[in-house]
């Protein structure tokens, strides 16, 4: 016959105590580490740190551009400008050639951005502010 975790975890009145102290141990270990892995999975899909899709800068217009963190509407017409103009982006990178956008924001838009496939993106990605100043223990 087979193992049976539920079986083998199941208390009962006629185990010794030593056996029911020993299971209910692992059923508190077992649910330790499963609320430890839904907060760990629940923290890493609310960060925004995994892209939860793309804009493709050669076809999104400039309302889907908004929705990259640090573009707003002055910045998306720039890049359907630049792209008007300058055809196509051949590489991601290509966009730093776009005024306004540097390495800085270059980093930012790189998860986010693709020059192939279609538009994911849903939603405004929204990046949490960052100092560029010293450190503030001194």
């Amino acid at each position: 016959m087979p193992w049976n975790l539920e079986e083998s975890i199941r208390v009962s009145i006629d185990q010794p105590i030593y056996e029911r102290k020993k299971l209910m141990q692992y059923r508190t270990v077992l649910s330790l580490i499963l609320v430890a892995l839904a907060a760990v999975t629940g923290a890493g899909a609310a960060d925004g740190s995994q892209s939860a899709g793309v804009v493709n800068i050669n076809t999104a217009s400039a309302e889907q551009l908004q929705m990259l963190p640090r573009v707003g509407p002055a910045l998306a017409g720039r890049i359907v400008e630049f792209r008007e103009a300058n055809g196509a982006f051949r590489s991601i990178d290509e966009i730093i050639a776009v005024k306004g956008i540097g390495e800085s924001s270059f980093e930012k838009l790189q998860p986010y951005i693709a020059t192939s496939g279609a538009t994911t993106l849903n939603e405004k990605v929204k990046l949490a502010r960052t100092t560029g100043g010293a450190d503030a223990t001194g």
